[in-house]
């Protein structure tokens, strides 16, 4: 079937969209492969932007390859700077905001995503800015150098990552949360505190349940009435996947853009990948979209695939990590409404939690065990079922579950 294939049209230049590329040529793909980003940049990682580029001013952007090899060494055409507007799905062209107009066979929609706005800012007499490309990188990072007064809107991942590269380097930094604590969406309470422990430590502080109602020239304001000092503030209120392209080919987008294990839309020879997909969890028990680095680069791998008529269903569960301070925290599959076991010594700060539904393990969180939770990985991928007396056992071997499969 491949053979019949001539043109394959990626729209995204992000990490989704390269890897994809990659994965056609590494599997065979002769025909023309076209990639259609909006930056300037050819394809880079993004959690580099709250992580390696906000610690040092000479750090460089890392690429998944030099723009000039995707031609040179693998034949596949970049086009940056051209956002893709609009799509004929009947007579397959895809058309950009220049006038460009690319024909596929297939088409791999890798929108990814956008920063949530927040209203109450947008015209606001102070520096707001949102965590969402490199330039973003750069300019949050020169205010780290410049020892600013910062406040970070949201307490989860992206503005906590922040938060500390900014406390590190002695900035003021205050982080506004509306719950009640930290990282609510995705990590158990024992986390939220220990991770609030840990900035606090280092000078952050931190307002919970409440909003931000405004902004004036150097403050914000919140709905309780409090004004806070800001030289800059940085919105990290979550995203929303992008499916502008999506409506104009009339797919269901509701929540995202939704896909089969294959990565296949409702629209004939129209794949999606990446953090814009909506794709059935199991540990969730429902259709999620995943936004992390391992979802963008192995779905997108997958599909690849399967756009050139090979059978490859993906269904891994969701793994993401972060870097704060001294802590590295490391979460697979589901933590939320399960069962949570704790295994190893929380006050040590090394330590795994395991989330079951009745026998399964649906979900794992590591704290500086990263071993444990290779292996935990491993359970979820093969449904291995421990018992709950051997996973709270710190001299238990997890290798044992594995090899009672």
């Amino acid at each position: 079937m491949a053979h019949t294939i001539e043109s394959v049209v990626i729209a995204g230049a992000g990490q989704a969209g390269g890897r994809a590329a990659e994965a056609l040529r590494a599997r065979g793909f002769r025909g023309s492969v076209t990639m259609i980003g909006d930056e300037p940049h050819p394809p880079y990682e993004r959690p580099q932007l709250s992580k390696a580029l906000l610690q040092s001013p000479e750090t460089p952007i890392a690429y998944i390859k030099p723009a000039r090899d995707w031609d040179e060494a693998l034949g596949v055409r970049l086009v940056t700077g051209a956002a893709a507007v609009d799509c004929d799905a009947d007579r397959r062209i895809l058309t950009t905001a220049d006038g460009g107009a690319f024909p596929f066979d297939r088409l791999l929609l890798a929108t990814g995503t956008r920063p949530r706005r927040l209203a109450a800012l947008d015209d606001a007499p102070l520096e707001v800015q949102y965590l969402r490309n490199v330039e973003d990188a750069f300019r949050f990072r020169r205010h780290i150098g410049a020892r600013s007064r910062i406040v970070i809107i949201g307490g989860g991942v992206i503005g906590l990552e922040a938060a500390c590269a900014a406390a590190k380097s002695g900035c003021r930094v205050t982080v506004i949360e509306s719950e009640a604590r930290l990282l609510a969406r995705a990590f158990p309470g024992l986390i939220s505190d220990l991770v609030a422990e840990r900035h606090r430590n280092h000078g952050v502080e931190f307002i919970f349940g409440t909003t931000v109602s405004g902004g004036g020239s150097g403050s914000v304001r919140l709905s309780n009435g409090e004004a806070i000092a800001a030289d800059l503030v940085l919105v990290g209120i979550g995203v929303a996947p992008s499916t502008g392209l999506a409506e104009r080919i009339k797919l269901p987008t509701t929540g995202g853009i939704a896909v089969d294990a294959c990565g296949r839309t409702a629209a004939p020879d129209i794949f999606c990948a990446g953090d814009a997909a909506l794709q059935w969890s199991r540990c969730h028990g429902r259709a999620i979209r995943v936004e992390t680095w391992a979802n963008a680069q192995n779905q997108a791998i997958a599909v690849a695939a399967n756009m050139i008529g090979e059978v490859k269903e993906y269904n891994d569960a969701p793994w993401f990590w972060t870097d704060q301070y001294d802590l590295n925290i490391q979460v697979a599959g589901d933590m939320c409404d399960a069962e949570q076991i704790v295994r190893g010594d929380p006050s040590r700060a090394k330590f795994s939690i395991v989330a079951m539904h009745g026998s399964e393990v649906v979900g794992a969180l590591s704290v500086n065990a990263a071993k444990d939770m290779a292996m935990f990985r491993r359970i979820i991928a093969m449904n291995a079922r421990p018992s709950r007396a051997d996973l709270e056992s710190p001299s238990y071997d997890l290798r044992a579950a594995l090899k009672s499969q």
